[in-house]
């Protein structure tokens, strides 16, 4: 483990003097700066907080704490959930909220080019009005740009659009060091030696800070339309997904939901969307469709095509949400999953666990027996065109050492089961403090050495943010 100093009240007097009326001491401290959104990753408060509001104020402050070796926590709208954003040993957190400014448009390279700190429903809103769309759509909107990035977030549309990897055209980053470096260029392509782009996206702020980016956009598909499809059985709600494939249908998006999590989310929204008994049989799973098209002829045949599939596959009905408010209902119930079970949750934890798309329907049975078999409540829920699945461990009756015990066990089995199935540990939310040891357990020894190796090069002080990704601090993480 590296060595670091105490802040001292000269230092302090140093970062104010780097950033005028941008430090926050003491009793200015937010405690919701102490935590990201899963709070059962621990707590910690950071001594000071630096309210960033140029890459230049960043470079400064970081540089330092970089010569008085002082630990750094980047932080966006703190809506992570694997304790990504938390100071596990106080310091200084850097907080990019301010930075929030869309900077400019280049409609003749398509990109759009942003500071950090840009919520990403700002983007999509902007990007709407002028007919464009950034296609990455996570579930939480109100996520800074720099923590989609720095978590590789994918959402809703990765299925047909790809993940935010594959919109981030440049970047500005402040290193470690405080040198300030410039990553990528306004191109769709390079062989260019090593990409230190795609190093930085989901380095989770470990490698640097990302202060600016351009990022790729396109034009606004023409028409759009939802499909609430309601299955008896799970087994055969994840059977149909390949069949959007195989047939180029080509979706959106495609998700699938249990009935229990559909559940909650209508009484956290107050409103019945999907259905729940139809022609006297109950809907114990759904799959929740998006297609766009360029014309209304065009969609309406993929619709007639997509609702053939899924019926021939075993659903009991197809629902279409063609208009804008039953769109923005359906999608209203699917956005609420996480924030439904928070509020009927005493205790939580979740993964995101990512598995070939052909693996779901059996990871899950496996999942949800291992549930049983470790006492917690399982509620699911996740990307169905692509694998990566939403797993929350509930109770509301456990100790919280018990609890975490329980879970522990529990993501030990179906981690282990996810490598077997050929997967992976985090499809979009990241490692952060809370699942380091179990990617060491994926990914094994060498490839762990491999990216501690990688965090030297750029930090070799270990400043920033330390205990995340690819190492743990003893006694803490």
């Amino acid at each position: 483990m590296a060595e670091y100093n105490k802040l001292t009240e000269e230092i302090i007097e140093k970062l104010r003097a780097a950033a005028p009326g941008h430090i926050l001491t003491d009793s200015d401290i937010n405690e919701d700066y102490s935590h990201d959104e899963m709070p059962i990753y621990g707590k910690k408060a950071p001594e000071v907080v630096f309210m960033a509001h140029s890459t230049e104020e960043v470079s400064e402050v970081v540089r330092i704490c970089n010569e008085n070796k002082i630990p750094v926590t980047p932080r966006g709208a703190g809506t992570g959930l694997a304790g990504g954003a938390v100071p596990l040993l106080g310091g200084v957190l850097i907080d990019i909220t301010k930075m929030n400014k869309i900077l400019s448009y280049d409609m003749e390279n398509f990109v759009v080019h942003v500071q950090a700190g840009v919520l990403l429903n700002d983007l999509a809103e902007d990007c709407a009005k002028k007919g464009l769309l950034y296609a990455p759509d996570p579930g939480e909107k109100l996520a800074c740009l720099g923590g989609n990035v720095s978590t590789n977030a994918g959402g809703m549309r990765a299925v047909k659009y790809g993940a935010t990897r594959d919109y981030v055209r440049a970047m500005t980053v402040v290193l470690p060091s405080g040198e300030i470096t410039h990553f990528g260029a306004t191109v769709s392509k390079t062989s260019s030696g090593y990409s230190l782009l795609n190093l930085m996206i989901g380095s989770e702020g470990t490698l640097g800070i990302i202060t600016e980016l351009t990022l790729k956009i396109m034009t606004a598909p023409k028409v759009v339309a939802s499909l609430i499809i309601p299955f008896e059985n799970l087994d055969d709600c994840i059977s149909a997904v390949p069949k959007f494939k195989m047939e180029h249908l080509n979706p959106q998006a495609l998700e699938f939901m249990e009935r229990e999590i559909v559940l909650s989310s209508e009484r956290y929204v107050g409103k019945s969307v999907f259905p729940q008994v139809i022609d006297g049989v109950t809907a114990n799973a759904y799959l929740l469709v998006t297609i766009d098209a360029n014309n209304e002829d065009e969609l309406n045949d993929l619709i007639e095509k997509a609702s053939e599939i899924v019926l021939e596959a075993g659903a009991i009905d197809v629902l279409v949400a063609d208009t804008p408010a039953k769109m923005k209902d359906a999608w209203a119930a699917r956005s609420s999953f996480l924030e439904a079970i928070m509020v009927e949750t005493k205790l939580l934890d979740e993964c995101d666990v990512v598995v070939p798309v052909n693996k779901i329907a059996s990871y899950l049975a496996f999942v949800n027996k291992a549930g049983e078999e470790c006492g917690l409540t399982i509620k699911s829920f996740g990307h169905a065109g692509d694998g990566n699945l939403h797993i929350y461990q509930c109770s509301n009756d456990l100790e919280e050492s018990e609890f975490k015990a329980r879970v522990d066990k529990f993501f030990k089995i179906i981690y282990d089961e996810a490598t077997l199935c050929g997967g992976l540990v985090s499809g979009e939310h990241g490692i952060g403090s809370g699942k380091v040891k179990y990617l060491v357990d994926s990914v094994g020894e060498l490839n762990m050495e491999l990216m501690k190796g990688i965090k030297k090069v750029f930090d070799p002080n270990s400043i920033m943010n330390p205990g995340k990704v690819c190492y743990t601090l003893d006694g803490i993480n």
